[in-house]
């Protein structure tokens, strides 16, 4: 099995939405297709990947270091014993005279292809991407439904309470019993009201409620707003303070006892490793975050999950950021505790197979070769024209 085309385009994902940090009328991804020699059912074996929300399109990085490197690897050099392209190798071959550290954006930039690469080895094997991790990693068990939650209510223009609680509404009737809102933009008074109106929606149970400042507050902001919502018994307090400040969660954890989730901007098993070391997070409890398609791709993320059980961490507090596909099958084949959903923004990547029902947060997958991404016919349009040439 044979690289003999990797191709790019950047794609808008732009919005009027905004959280407390960044709003998203710019912001765009990088879409690639790695064309192989393999042909399947009449069909060669195209593997598709691209980079989540939340960080602009790497193509760049793309262009100038990481497809050339691939594309002048030796065939055999990213091949498995059985022929076929192993992720792994891939992998080493992008990162070939790369120093350590400084991951910023180039680690977008390998998870984009890396998701291709699975993709593609998946296809070539006729199976779906979970049920491939799950024999390769989990001796064949994956787990029958994956947990997921409504991730929505940004600060719109001009969006009052009626329309928060409207939006979290039509989460529920499409069959969420868990949802996520933005935090952290407006005054605190302002967002215990908005956080009241969604609870209103929800019967008052704040375990089916998750709360994210995108690292908005200062230390001393972060412990005023955790008493403010203490009494709430929310599901999480996410991204609460900057992410590369491991003494400020650690200090907000001896003061603020309920979950606390981060994670989504660190970007390595390095990152993770000092984030548990140093970030005083409870195992017991709390949720971490990292989006494989923004950290280098599922080959290091399968090196974060080592370093998690190393220090004592179960997959099941892992709960992936990005709302895609690509962590959706590693959820279900690796058994982590869950996935990020967005049923209405970043369209066409958030959001699942168009056959995949959510029935009291949590879904099944379909029985599709690889990731599946040809099961949602909005983003297979945006994916074709690449197939094709």
């Amino acid at each position: 099995m044979r690289i003999t085309a990797i191709r790019d385009v950047v794609a808008p994902i732009k919005s009027d939405i905004a959280n407390a940090w960044i709003d998203f009328s710019t912001m765009t991804a990088s879409v690639v297709a790695v064309v192989t020699d393999a042909v399947v059912d009449g069909r060669p074996v195209v593997g598709f990947g691209f980079n989540s929300n939340g960080r602009y399109a790497p193509q760049g990085l793309l262009r100038e270091r990481f497809i050339p490197r691939l594309l002048a690897a030796a065939p055999e050099d990213l091949q498995g014993e059985d022929g076929l392209i192993d992720p792994h190798r891939a992998w080493a071959a992008m990162m070939r005279n790369e120093k350590p550290g400084g991951h910023g954006e180039r680690s977008v930039a390998v998870g984009v292809l890396d998701m291709a690469l699975w993709d593609a080895l998946a296809k070539a094997k006729g199976v779906p991407l979970w049920r491939l991790l799950a024999e390769r990693y989990r001796g064949g068990e994956a787990d029958a439904k994956a947990w997921v939650y409504a991730a929505g209510g940004y600060y719109y223009p001009g969006k009052g309470l009626d329309a928060l609680k409207d939006e979290m509404r039509s989460y529920l009737d499409r069959g969420y019993s868990t949802v996520k809102m933005k935090v952290g933009l407006v005054p605190l008074d302002e967002d215990i009201a908005r956080i009241e109106a969604v609870l209103s929606v929800l019967g008052g149970d704040g375990a089916r409620l998750c709360v994210d400042v995108n690292g908005r507050f200062t230390l001393e902001e972060a412990i005023r707003f955790g008493r403010a919502v203490a009494p709430y018994g929310l599901r999480w307090y996410e991204e609460p303070v900057d992410p590369l400040d491991y003494l400020a969660h650690a200090a907000l954890a001896t003061t603020y006892d309920g979950p606390l989730a981060t994670g989504e901007n660190l970007f390595s098993h390095q990152d993770a490793r000092n984030l548990i070391r140093h970030g005083g997070l409870r195992p017991d409890r709390d949720i971490l975050q990292f989006d494989p398609a923004l950290s280098y791709g599922l080959v290091e993320y399968l090196r974060t999950l080592e370093t998690l059980r190393a220090h004592g961490w179960s997959p099941r507090r892992c709960v992936p950021h990005g709302g895609h596909q690509f962590a959706l099958n590693i959820a279900v084949g690796l058994g982590l505790g869950g996935n990020e959903s967005y049923p209405d923004v970043f369209a066409p990547f958030g959001g699942f197979a168009d056959s995949v029902p959510v029935e009291d947060s949590r879904v099944a997958m379909p029985d599709v070769p690889g990731i599946g991404f040809e099961a949602k016919r909005a983003l297979y349009a945006v994916m074709r024209p690449l197939e094709r040439g």
